[in-house]
Order: structure tokens, then sequence, then C-alpha cells
């Protein structure tokens, strides 16, 4: 019998402006390489999002037009959105979706653009400058180190109940001050690592893989997904910032 995960790309046609359906890619190759198939829909403006239907929800980034777009509608989406996540499912929330999951952003032009409250964050702006250029994080819970690229005029302040994805050691983070980037709420990962995230960091794609799998198909052996090869571009880190590794 095969065994199928479904994914959510919410406003995938709208928010996806840098590249974030790659995270949905490393998620279904790592998938398929332990006999798993993956279900990728869009849900968009004026479509229902289902809480029960999927086990893996990516809500990519977008510039301010298409955040102002999406969150009138978005609004309509809370409740079932607030449900999945406080239920435990699997999202994964980038830039502009990272921070319309809380209550509110500024953008860049002074406009108070409303979140769905459903993570407790808020992301004010910044005068005349953007935080961009390569980032490095420790993962202090699981002793991992994550690479990408940030590229985002916000600044986000984690609230109530949510830790950090992880401690900069190199770039800005969240908001250049506290010295965190991205945040985690039960099953769910908000951040602003561009490249996608998931490309570059192999280990943190087949952890939120393990979680879906583990919630859908209980008896399934997570040994065959912690054993898999990471397939990710190949980085290195030194004090001139972060370089690919010729293979």
């Amino acid at each position: 019998m095969t065994q199928t995960l479904r994914i959510c790309h919410l406003y995938g046609n709208l928010m996806n402006t840098y590249g974030d359906l790659g995270n949905i890619l490393v998620l279904d190759y790592y998938a398929k390489k332990v006999g798993i198939q993956t279900e990728t829909e869009v849900i968009s403006i004026g479509q229902d999002f289902d809480a029960s239907r999927y086990d893996i929800v990516l809500f990519g980034g977008g510039q301010d037009f298409e955040q102002k777009i999406i969150s009138e509608d978005l609004n309509d989406k809370k409740a079932a959105l607030t449900e999945y996540i406080e239920n435990g499912g699997v999202m994964l929330a980038i830039c502009g979706g990272y921070q319309l999951l809380g209550h509110y952003y500024i953008g860049a032009n002074g406009d108070k653009i409303p979140g769905i409250g459903a993570l407790d964050h808020y992301t004010l702006s910044q005068d005349n400058n953007r935080f961009i250029g390569d980032i490095v994080i420790e993962n202090r819970e699981f002793n991992e180190t994550y690479l990408g690229f940030e590229n985002h005029n916000g600044r986000t302040f984690l609230g109530k109940d949510e830790k950090p994805l992880g401690y900069i050691k190199r770039g800005h983070g969240n908001n250049g001050d506290d010295g965190t980037e991205g945040c985690v709420y039960k099953n769910t990962f908000g951040s602003y690592f561009h490249g996608p995230i998931l490309t570059h960091n192999g280990v943190l794609a087949k952890r939120l893989l393990s979680i879906a799998v583990s919630r859908r198909f209980p008896e399934f052996d997570l040994q065959q997904i912690a054993d898999l090869p990471l397939e990710e571009s190949r980085y290195q880190v030194d004090a001139a910032g972060v370089k690919k590794v010729q293979n």
C-alpha cells in the first residue's frame, strides 16, 4: 500500500519570491528515498484550508505588495491555521510567511499589515536599511549549525512560548539585536533563511519529514530517515563568510 504525505503550499502562487518551492522539492526527495510519496496542493485566495488534510505546510516569502494582497484572505483562514499549528501540524514559514503568522508586520512604507496572531511575535521595519548577506546560526537543542542567506527589512521579536530556531554566529537574524534567528513553536518552524533553507540544511529537512511521518504513519521506522545520507549544497564557513565547496 502506497504511503503518501500531503503538503500544502500556502499561497504558493503569490508567496514564492525567493524560490521557497525548493523546500518542498527537498522534502519530496527525502520522502521518496524511504518509499513515501508526496502530493502538493497550492491553497490560495478564496480557497479553504482544511487543518486535518495536510501533513506539512509551507508558507513562503513575498514582497510587501503580495503580503498586503493575501493578508485579508489569510484572516479568513486564521481559525483553521491556528488549529493546525496548535495540534502539532508541521509548518515551515519563511520570511513574509513567518511574519504573517505573528500579530503584525510594519512594511517598509510604514503600513501596518495584520497577521493572524497564531504565533506571539511581531515585526517592525527599518529605515533605509535591510539585513542582507550570508547567515550562520547554531541550534543549541540539537547541536547543529544551519547556513543560509538573509534579505529582509523586517525586525522580528519573539513572544511567549516561542524559542529561536538558532542563535547567530554570523549575520543579523530576527532583529539584529538579540542574537536570535527564526522561531520554533510546537512543530512550526519560522525563519528568514533563503537558499532555500532545506537545500543547504538536510538535517533540518529530515527532522521536519520525520515529525510529519510519525504523525501520519505511527508504525513507520523513523531510523530509515535518520540513516539517509545528507544531500545538500556543500559549504564551508570561515572568517570571510560562507563559501561553496567545489565537489
